[in-house]
């Protein structure tokens, strides 16, 4: 199957009972047995629950991976990847990483001793010296979270195969409809399933995807161990917005660049990074890897911190809200919101000033998204 008939079909089958065409909400906690050590494949919606292994089945063929382990949030997915690490590993991490993973690897992994080391990771020369005898796992986000940089996934796959450590890609931004890290050289996709796959601002989830057995049977075990799993309904919910994955993220990345384009030109922009742009530093990256480019833009303006202030709290159209991939644009101030937790040092280090804007461009008509940025720039 294509792509497009995977997000509709995949993992998906009528109703054995009554041949309803949308699958039923197994909304239940336990299931009777037939006998003592005997049961039907389910015991305890913790341990799996059939709404959940189908979405689980449709994002693994989605993926192009075997297998996917759904978890409660992006965040409790990540965690349950770096379970699978001992006190004194190491992991090299892209240093653009969402906030929140990185309040999770330094408030709270690393004093289990975990060990993270933060590089530019559209560099590989600068992954490949980072790595040490105790490098277990390099963590790519492409595009990163909220700077939009792109990293060459074949070349760092390469240099964790030839290092024989785990090549781990937070594949939120893009989604499989425009990157599958699989045919990169990943060994593990983690999705925010709250963002694009959903897309509707409904749910909060995550998932794993892999092509390991040995990898899945120990992201399983956390996941029953630990239970951060999503509802039933949630699962539902994601398996209803996967549907439409396809189209939207095809209007998602052609308003992206709409407005990008609109931006760039803009007399106000100070900087813009949109990897669709033949500006960005790693626009050719993204042409080989990427099938289009999202609706993921980040720009500072001329006039800094009070100009990017008045934009976010002057739009009309456009919503502030801390989250990312619905159908409806949404800004976001990084420094206050999805990155407050990073040092301030750490943050302008790495580019993310104060005044940067992050924009998730949704899918309405891009003229009326341009008239409210365009109103609130005045």
């Amino acid at each position: 199957m294509r792509f497009e008939t995977k997000t509709v079909r995949a993992g998906i089958v009528p109703d054995p009972t009554t041949g309803a065409i949308v699958p039923p909400i197994y909304q239940t906690a336990t299931y009777v047995l037939e006998k003592v050590g005997r049961n039907r494949g389910f015991d305890y919606t913790r341990a799996s629950n059939p709404t959940r292994q189908m979405l689980e089945e449709n994002l693994a063929a989605l993926e192009g991976g075997r297998r996917a382990v759904a978890y409660a949030s992006g965040l409790s997915a990540v965690d349950a990847i770096l379970r699978l690490f001992e006190p004194g590993d190491h992991i090299v991490s892209t240093d653009d990483v969402y906030g929140g993973v990185y309040r999770l690897f330094e408030r709270i992994l690393s004093r289990y001793g975990l060990r993270f080391t933060y590089v530019d990771s559209t560099d590989p020369k600068k992954v490949e010296r980072a790595i040490t005898k105790k490098t277990r796992m390099v963590w790519i986000e492409t595009p990163t979270n909220p700077l939009l940089k792109v990293t060459d996934l074949e070349a760092v796959g390469a240099i964790c195969r030839r290092k024989r450590i785990l090549c781990g890609v937070d594949s939120t931004f893009a989604t499989p409809a425009l990157l599958r890290p699989f045919e990169f050289g990943a060994d593990l996709v983690m999705h925010s399933t709250t963002k694009y796959l959903s897309g509707h601002n409904q749910i909060i989830g995550g998932a794993v995807v892999v092509n390991d057995d040995g990898l899945f049977e120990r992201l399983k075990f956390v996941q029953k161990a630990v239970g951060a799993v999503p509802s039933p309904f949630d699962c539902w919910l994601v398996l209803m917005g996967v549907k439409t994955l396809a189209i939207r993220m095809a209007r998602h990345s052609e308003n992206g660049m709409t407005v990008a384009r609109f931006l760039e030109a803009h007399p106000k922009v100070k900087r813009i990074s949109y990897p669709g742009l033949e500006s960005h530093p790693q626009h050719q990256v993204a042409r080989r890897q990427m099938r289009a480019f999202g609706g993921m833009i980040s720009f500072e303006l001329k006039g800094g911190i009070p100009a990017g202030r008045k934009l976010m709290n002057s739009v009309r159209l456009c919503s502030l809200a801390e989250s990312l991939g619905a159908v409806e644009t949404m800004v976001t101030h990084p420094a206050t919101m999805t990155h407050a937790e990073v040092p301030k040092r750490d943050r302008l280090a790495r580019g993310l000033t104060d005044g940067l804007v992050r924009v998730s461009v949704g899918i309405e008509h891009p003229d009326d998204i341009i008239d409210d940025l365009k109103q609130a720039m005045r």
